[in-house]
């Protein structure tokens, strides 16, 4: 299974953002932003929301004098067996905030061994996960994370894919074709959000955003209730904006 290769916006801010930690960290003793900026070959106006992403994800921290250190987050990383566990309880808490700031269940999705697996989420009494009542790995023609997963693979990955899981109609407005389904996968700007409009299920509208990371598919998601189907736009371009933290913990 290949990639289509076509990186996001989040994916180029994850590469910065990733430079500036490899500076932060050989200096020990902090370092100003305007050695970080020579250092990585950012400028000022780049490095700045680069600089406020990583602080409010704890990766670094300003000292009295101004200069940048190593922050909370990325020394609870460590190494060794205590890592991926580490990782995944940072994730979740950039999950959880996501899940506030956007109003809506937010989900991590991956593309593993020919299938889609959700391996996250962050839900709530007023953020409701959606009702899986069709299985994910059954479904990536009619959900926004099928759809955004299948976006990122190349023409022989989708029918691969689409022979072992045989579209069918879950709601009317269902795509069955796999022509019509191709076609808008093809159209879909790798920077806008994915779309489900109530194809994968009655009364729930979702939308994604890619997060690829090396050779895996990936993609970050939300779901809203129908009736609230009129901030799903706007929670969308939200979850797009955010997602640069998201990746970047997939990337430590």
């Amino acid at each position: 299974m290949a990639l289509k290769p076509e990186p996001t916006a989040p994916f180029h801010s994850v590469q910065y953002a990733l430079r500036v930690l490899e500076t932060v960290s050989k200096h020990g003793n902090g370092v100003l932003d305007a050695q970080i900026s020579r250092e990585t070959g950012l400028p000022a106006g780049h490095l700045a929301p680069l600089l406020l992403m990583l602080r409010r994800e704890g990766y670094v921290e300003q000292v009295t004098d101004g200069a940048y250190v190593i922050g909370a987050s990325l020394l609870l990383l460590g190494s060794g067996a205590s890592r991926r566990q580490a990782l995944e309880t940072k994730l979740q808490q950039t999950l959880d905030q996501l899940r506030d700031s956007v109003g809506a269940a937010v989900y991590i999705s991956r593309y593993v061994d020919g299938e889609i697996r959700v391996t996250q989420y962050a839900d709530g009494p007023r953020t409701p996960a959606v009702n899986e009542w069709v299985d994910f790995r059954s479904a990536a023609h009619a959900s926004a994370i099928g759809k955004c997963l299948l976006t990122q693979l190349d023409q022989n990955g989708r029918r691969d894919h689409i022979s072992r899981h045989k579209i069918a109609r879950l709601t009317s407005r269902t795509i069955t074709s796999e022509k019509v389904l191709f076609s808008k996968l093809d159209s879909q700007p790798a920077t806008v959000p994915v779309l489900d409009l109530q194809e994968y299920a009655v009364g729930t509208v979702c939308a994604a955003v890619p997060l690829t990371a090396g050779s895996s598919a990936g993609c970050l998601a939300l779901s809203l209730p129908v009736e609230d189907a009129h901030r799903l736009r706007s929670a969308a371009d939200t979850l797009n904006r955010r997602a640069a933290p998201v990746l970047l913990s997939l990337a430590l």
